[in-house]
């Protein structure tokens, strides 16, 4: 039996640095299709460099956020599993690919998401917070599930989640050895980085109330 088609979407805002290393690895992976860069108003670097990598580049106007990125790049592919990869990676291997992305083709998740390496202690911890990781991968049927007025900012994750879970559709996650990311105090001032930090809790938890009223509301 043939595999799906899989297609990676990379969102990408200003990251230079690091997005030619994320995508080299898709770009040579025997399990992946098509490597997608969806350039968010980026201003540096960005497309450029993940052109050059053999990555198809999609450059948005201006930023829009990682959610309306993502359903760009989903527009543009007609790809059976969709597997997405933050663009601030270090680390990525061909192997992290595999491990991301079999439970799905084979047929035994819906969705699987990726838990970076955050050391033994908060890699475990990780396993029982909401799965607010970047790397995943998933049937094409679920992205396509939610409206689209709950795939913005940091209610993306969140959204996929609970869309899998009250339509009882398996997922889980799968520890991603060795992979890390850059941090925002590494891109910004700390006083920035913290403002970032904050704001991004803030919203996965007002994310997780709002998805759940929708549902409660028969709207999601």
């Amino acid at each position: 039996m043939n595999r799906p088609s899989v297609c990676a979407i990379i969102p990408a805002f200003n990251e230079e640095t690091t997005i030619a290393q994320v995508v080299r690895p898709l770009v040579t992976s025997e399990g992946i299709d098509e490597v997608v860069v969806v350039s968010d108003g980026s201003t540096d670097e960005t497309a450029h460099l993940a052109r050059r990598e053999g990555a198809t580049v999609l450059e948005l106007p201006r930023r829009g956020g990682k959610g309306e990125a993502m359903h760009f790049g989903v527009e543009q592919t007609t790809a059976q599993v969709l597997a997405f990869f933050d663009a601030d990676l270090r680390g990525l291997t061909h192997e992290h690919v595999e491990r991301l992305l079999l439970p799905v083709v084979n047929g035994g998740r819906w969705m699987n998401v990726g838990i970076r390496d955050r050391g033994r202690l908060w890699t475990w911890v990780s396993h029982h917070l909401p799965l607010i990781s970047g790397e995943r991968a998933m049937r094409r049927e679920v992205f396509e599930g939610i409206p689209a007025e709950y795939l913005h900012g940091f209610m993306v994750e969140t959204s996929l989640n609970y869309y899998c879970r009250t339509h009882r559709l398996r997922y889980g996650a799968v520890d991603l050895p060795g992979l890390s990311i850059r941090r925002k105090y590494e891109k910004v001032s700390w006083p920035r980085a913290v403002v970032q930090y904050t704001r991004m809790f803030w919203q996965v938890g007002e994310a997780m109330l709002v998805v759940r009223l929708a549902r409660l509301l028969k709207r999601f």
